[in-house]
């Protein structure tokens, strides 16, 4: 038997599903005992790149004494298969949509951090009948990469990406940065608290890109990355959302600009806007105690159709 994480007692129970014939986790907390817990929307949780569920302990026991929680190990990531395949946020959407199409089935709430909450927005626009609100935190747009390069500069930039994306050459660096050592510097560009970057946390970031096939996947994420068809443009689907959005974003993100939450928040009148202080680009992990009760208030406000 093995011996069970810390972490696995905080995330609910886990399970595996399969799906297009690849093995996924999820996990699920909480329990549908009253009349009045039955009234509240599930929610399910996505987590950012080279995360997992577990990127979440600190969010589930607090979510699940009030609703059902689910969080879902993205295709590629976590203890989901590592499959060759075309990686693009429709591809997770769809992984999302056939998970709650077979277990849920009623309206949900979203919850994503960073490439997770790009999913939710787009789960969301392909299937509205799944979503009944959307948190996100930290929204990429992948479509305003190239608007933040100056127009002369884009073939330069072009240039070096296609040098340094040859697959031999990102499998080298891949088994350089999964390393313990080389890694903590990389997680804390995402956290401002840098005391929130435990050995838990590296334990949970690193053991993942040991399976077999993870190095395989990496190049498969970074050419999806550079694709024009990954993501829908966060500009273009915003505005048509008819949904209650809360978008989260920590002030001392380094990796998503936060000046993009003012941006993205006047294109829908229906986005309720939290800029965190001395938070970073993981904020519910890195300061669960401010960020689970502005989520919990703001989904006393939201109105979902069972």
């Amino acid at each position: 038997m093995n011996q069970q994480q810390p972490w696995e007692r905080r995330i609910g129970r886990q399970r595996q599903w399969i799906w297009r014939g690849w093995p996924l986790r999820y996990t699920f907390f909480g329990e549908e005992t009253t009349q009045h817990q039955q009234t509240k929307p599930p929610l399910i949780l996505l987590h950012g790149f080279g995360a997992a569920v577990e990127h979440w302990r600190h969010n589930i026991p607090t979510l699940g004494e009030h609703y059902r929680v689910y969080a879902l190990d993205l295709l590629g990531f976590g203890q989901s298969q590592k499959a060759a395949t075309d990686y693009t946020a429709y591809l997770w959407a769809e992984q999302v949509y056939d998970f709650w199409r077979l277990f849920i089935g009623k309206p949900v709430i979203l919850v994503g951090n960073s490439i997770g909450s790009l999913v939710c927005l787009t789960a969301a626009f392909k299937y509205p009948e799944m979503v009944g609100g959307l948190v996100m935190l930290s929204l990429p747009d992948v479509s305003l990469r190239q608007e933040a390069i100056p127009k002369l500069l884009r073939p330069l930039v072009n240039t070096i990406e296609g040098v340094f994306s040859p697959p031999w050459l990102l499998k080298i660096l891949f088994n350089i940065i999964r390393r313990p050592g080389v890694i903590r510097p990389w997680v804390g560009i995402a956290y401002y608290d840098q005391s929130a970057i435990t050995d838990e946390l590296l334990d949970m970031i690193t053991i993942p890109p040991q399976d077999q096939g993870a190095a395989r996947t990496f190049c498969l994420l970074f050419e999806g990355l550079r694709k024009p068809h990954y993501a829908p443009s966060v500009k273009t689907i915003l505005p048509k959302l008819t949904i209650p959005i809360l978008l989260v974003w920590g002030r001392q993100d380094k990796m998503i600009p936060v000046s993009l939450a003012s941006v993205f928040s006047k294109l829908n009148e229906q986005i309720t806007l939290k800029e965190l202080d001395n938070a970073g680009h993981c904020l519910h992990d890195e300061c669960p105690d401010r960020f689970n009760p502005i989520l919990l208030d703001w989904l006393e406000t939201v109105n979902v159709s069972q």
